[in-house]
């Protein structure tokens, strides 16, 4: 996941490098700025990640509609619970799309699961350690709070929040699906080595825990 505090030229040599390296997806999540801005960082991270990785937009299916449109790749969106509601989004991005939503509690997973089939690809759960990235993040849930989380659904879980390379063994084993970063690669002094150890910690990782 990118990180918004970074200069947007910054951001798009951290995430050349992670692509490179072998991360699997790009979330581009901006909080501030126009729509014209999103828009454009859109295209150009598109352009950066060509093709390698899945790349989804934080909140804004009208910008990965829009960024479609000027033609770029755009696989998809990630919700948060207060964006649009993920049935909206997936009859106007199409079946084709990928569409995740973020889920910190078992009511979340509870509206989760009333969704038509086939609405939602991922649930992001966490936050799993206090982080600087989402000041005003729920309580940490910590491996064994993820794992309570992950045993609730069928959907494949993707652990977030303050995860560092140690925690993903143990996520893993827990039951994630995968690991979103931002600090992890967005602070590092080298992406690119950051991004090639995460994607170790991840392949070495239990293979039969997967969903």
């Amino acid at each position: 996941m990118t990180d918004d505090r970074l200069p947007f030229a910054h951001t798009r040599a951290i995430v050349t490098a992670a692509v490179g390296a072998g991360v699997d997806v790009v979330q581009l999540r901006v909080k501030g700025g126009t729509a014209r801005e999103l828009l454009a960082q859109t295209v150009a991270l598109s352009a950066a990640v060509a093709g390698r990785a899945t790349f989804v937009v934080d909140d804004r299916a009208d910008i990965v509609l829009a960024a479609r449109d000027a033609g770029a790749r755009v696989d998809g969106v990630h919700l948060g619970q207060s964006d649009l509601p993920p049935d909206a989004a997936r009859r106007l991005l199409g079946p084709d799309a990928v569409v995740g939503w973020t889920a910190n509690t078992l009511p979340h997973l509870a509206a989760a699961a009333a969704l038509p089939a086939g609405t939602l690809d991922y649930l992001g759960v966490g936050v799993i350690r206090p982080t600087t990235t989402k000041p005003d993040h729920p309580p940490a849930l910590g491996v064994d709070g993820f794992a309570r989380l992950a045993a609730s659904t069928p959907l494949p879980c993707i652990a977030i929040g303050g995860v560092g390379i140690d925690d993903v063994a143990p996520l893993r084993d827990a039951g994630a699906a995968g690991v979103a970063v931002v600090s992890l690669l967005s602070a590092a002094e080298d992406p690119d080595a950051a991004a090639r150890a995460l994607r170790r910690a991840a392949d070495a990782a239990p293979v039969g825990v997967v969903r």
